[in-house]
């Protein structure tokens, strides 16, 4: 099998993309972080130091999702034309799952941009908590489902 960021000699090149045929990228990715009850409580009550976490995270992981070719060096730079956020509480264990919903009509995938996106917000939430628990743990970070392009829909079961 053949890389496709690799040239014939072996060195690291982007895809040439310029033959595809422009459709609709949908991609969707999600992560999660645990962390002590203490710092849990703190980020749903607004009650850190360092202001609203959950709402700095959703506008973090919309930059990190537009910002992701300047982040990973063979991803192309895309015209996201739309890029969703879920915060989802959850208090059993304790900590939150982030989503992450990219969108856009060109020649190329959102699938790194979801995962940028749903990367970055988690390390903002953990940064904005890090004084109250540094034993937070990011975790399960992936794709959930992506459609458009040659290869079609894919869905996490």
């Amino acid at each position: 099998m053949k890389l496709t960021h690799l040239d014939e000699k072996d060195r690291p090149k982007m895809v040439d993309v310029s033959d595809k045929d422009d459709t609709t990228r949908i991609a969707v990715a999600s992560g999660v972080i645990k962390m002590s009850p203490d710092a849990y409580e703190m980020i749903v009550s607004e009650k850190t130091k360092k202001g609203p976490v959950l709402q700095t995270a959703v506008i973090a992981a919309i930059l990190g999702a537009k910002q992701t070719s300047s982040l990973i060096p063979m991803c192309h730079p895309l015209m996201l034309t739309s890029v969703n956020c879920d915060v989802d509480e959850l208090p059993e264990l304790p900590g939150f799952k982030l989503t992450v919903a990219t969108k856009l009509r060109g020649q190329t995938g959102v699938e790194m941009e979801a995962l940028t996106g749903v990367s970055i917000g988690l390390l903002t939430i953990y940064d904005m908590a890090k004084a109250i628990d540094r034993t937070m743990v990011i975790r399960d970070v992936m794709l959930e489902e992506k459609s458009g392009g040659k290869s079609g829909v894919f869905k996490r079961t």
